[in-house]
């Protein structure tokens, strides 16, 4: 069933990204890193109207660079994310002709250009997946050298990016700072996919609360003993994680039922065991 919901989430976020660079990046010449990046450059070097055939074509080799040199730790997360975002360039690209932006609010376009693509990337990163390009020779490299992947996709996105100045030094600017929300954009958005709450609850209430979060909420939780260091009064503290959901739900049960308990509440996107993210 994970599995079936990741390749949804797979095939979700490559339309998304998708949708974002053919609307938004193409008509204004945004090539902010990456295989769409290089795509708009070449298209505009050789006056190719078509990107997306481009594109297709460049994810079409590096996946086939893929097989040959990492084999079956290319992915299917990785096949689907590119097959997707190639087909969802091409479809549009017959079903929506541009020849322009959609509008003349170039920045208004950028923050949806770095936005939409942002997220997806973002959801597909999440459960392990991409839209190939730039993150399979990533992958290859990891396999063959010791280089700093993240350094290395860094310098060839800001090369890639440097690239929009062939156009103009207006769309360059723009390209440049679409890079650096891009990847603002990405880190916010899989911080908040995985936000968790983590409790930690001072009471002398321990089995009442306890109860409530195994039973009702269906999580775990530790206890230790602990003592007051004023009234030397004997309490418990209770460790938790939620989602925002189930924190919502304790916190009203506190408030009602304990609201002599004293609660600290932790935002934390690394949670990492069993209900949660794995290794």
């Amino acid at each position: 069933m994970k599995a079936i919901r990741d390749y949804c989430l797979c095939f979700f976020g490559a339309i998304l990204v998708g949708v974002g660079v053919y609307f938004f990046k193409v008509p204004n010449h945004f090539s902010t890193g990456g295989v769409s990046g290089v795509s708009i450059i070449l298209s505009g070097i050789f006056h190719l109207s078509s990107v997306g055939t481009i594109l297709t074509a460049i994810n079409i080799i590096m996946l086939l660079f893929g097989f040959i040199f990492i084999g079956k730790d290319c992915g299917v997360k990785t096949i689907i994310g590119t097959l997707t975002f190639s087909g969802t360039m091409l479809l549009l690209e017959n079903i929506v002709p541009l020849s322009a932006p959609l509008t003349n609010q170039p920045f208004l376009e950028l923050l949806y250009a770095v936005t939409l693509p942002g997220v997806g990337s973002a959801i597909l990163f999440n459960v392990g997946g991409s839209t190939g390009g730039t993150d399979i020779v990533a992958m290859i490299l990891r396999k063959y050298t010791n280089l700093n992947i993240g350094v290395a996709l860094l310098c060839s996105d800001t090369i890639i990016t440097l690239g929009s100045f062939l156009f103009s030094v207006q769309i360059g600017l723009f390209a440049v700072l679409g890079l650096v929300i891009k990847s603002t954009i990405i880190d916010l958005v899989i911080e908040n996919i995985n936000l968790s709450k983590y409790f930690t609850i001072i009471t002398s209430h321990k089995d009442e609360i306890c109860l409530y979060i195994n039973q009702r909420i269906k999580r775990g939780a530790t206890v230790v003993n602990a003592e007051g260091s004023y009234t030397h009064e004997k309490k418990y503290m209770i460790f938790t994680v939620l989602s925002r959901m189930q924190a919502a739900e304790l916190r009203k049960f506190l408030r009602t039922n304990y609201p002599d308990s004293f609660m600290m509440i932790t935002n934390s996107s690394q949670i990492i065991g069993k209900g949660f993210r794995g290794f």
